[in-house]
């Protein structure tokens, strides 16, 4: 295909992970001399450095001196592919093993549209081969966000448009980071795939599903509902930079029974510590600052309006590991008939 790609992976205490992860890499069928990978090391304190210093002498490895987070770590790889001429970046996560085939078909879905900006592979559970881990990740119209398809069982699908990729396994055309920019590097963890997806949508480029670029992912969820401060402050950082001011006042109400339902959650859940932080990061002067000088970028490169973004976004939230009655019962149905409601409006 002679595009040139730059698989990164972000690495932290990877031990356990990318002995499988690196081995199915050096099967992959995509021309040898047409790709690169680099890991990129947030400070592991397990021997995971020495491991691909000694095993993968061919890996390019770039070690940080004190720990980034997810959004800066990939940026330096995607920064990378940009410095050196790269079509494409995937980014792939440590905790993942890939079909041999997974980029060729990733990027033949991606050729066929100079719009396309991001692919996503088809993400099943490596414990569970058969069924979805994501097959494209949806959006709440409040910010939340969650796999799409988690848990169904695998199956053909067509090549289709998604609302985001998740950021375990998606090839990014540079081209598109050139125009939209690279994660926002405030995000630290959570989100930032969201927030990605949603402005290269913005700026009018497409993003999409490779149903035939299998990734299969390690995913644990209760590893991850463990970083609820960064999950939930994240989500209300992608809404304010993204949408309109008018559909901000539109879903204010909204996201105000929201927020004083997450704050009585969170004492049920022994997450208010978290909870209260996440307030106290919003009353700081300097973060409104952040806010608004990102909001002013990411409001200058918009090519689409909110209402055809919006017809991407849900209402109800429906991920298997978080129901529960009140979510089921309560929660979806109202926020949904708010949804069904206020999307009408929205005509800018």
């Amino acid at each position: 295909m002679g595009k040139k790609v730059l698989i990164i992976i972000p690495s932290y205490n990877g031990t356990g992970f990318l002995p499988d992860c690196l081995s199915s890499l050096s099967k992959i069928t995509y021309p040898k001399d047409q790709y690169e990978i680099l890991v990129v090391d947030d400070v592991s304190t397990d021997n995971s450095v020495e491991y691909i210093k000694n095993n993968w002498a061919e890996i390019k490895l770039i070690v940080n001196e004190k720990n980034l987070g997810f959004a800066k770590v990939n940026n330096i790889g995607l920064q990378y592919a940009i410095d050196n001429n790269f079509d494409y970046a995937y980014l792939l996560n440590q905790d993942t093993v890939v079909e041999p085939d997974f980029l060729d078909q990733a990027i033949a879905i991606s050729e066929v549209d100079e719009k396309i900006g991001a692919v996503q592979s088809k993400l099943l559970l490596y414990h569970d081969q058969g069924k979805i881990n994501s097959i494209g990740n949806e959006i709440h119209y409040l910010g939340f966000a969650f796999a799409g398809g988690y848990l169904s069982p695998n199956a053909e699908l067509e090549t289709r448009e998604i609302t985001y990729p998740s950021g375990a396994c998606v090839l990014l055309k540079v081209k598109a980071l050139k125009t939209v920019g690279l994660f926002n590097p405030d995000f630290f963890m959570y989100h930032e795939d969201t927030d990605l997806g949603w402005r290269l949508w913005l700026s009018d480029f497409k993003v999409l599903l490779a149903p035939k670029s299998v990734v299969y992912h390690k995913y644990e969820f209760s590893r991850s509902i463990k970083k609820y401060y960064y999950m939930e402050r994240n989500r209300y950082l992608v809404l304010l930079q993204n949408y309109k001011i008018a559909t901000l006042f539109l879903i204010f109400p909204a996201a105000c029974i929201m927020d004083v339902a997450m704050f009585f959650y969170s004492f049920i859940t022994g997450w208010w510590r978290q909870e209260l932080l996440v307030y106290r990061y919003f009353f700081l002067p300097k973060t409104w600052a952040k806010i608004l000088k990102t909001r002013r970028l990411v409001q200058k490169k918009r090519k689409v309006s909110d209402k055809e973004i919006i017809k991407r976004f849900v209402g109800k939230i429906d991920f298997q590991d978080i129901q529960n009655p009140l979510l089921k019962y309560i929660a979806n149905p109202i926020f949904n008939l708010y949804w069904q409601i206020i999307k009408k409006i929205i005509w800018w």
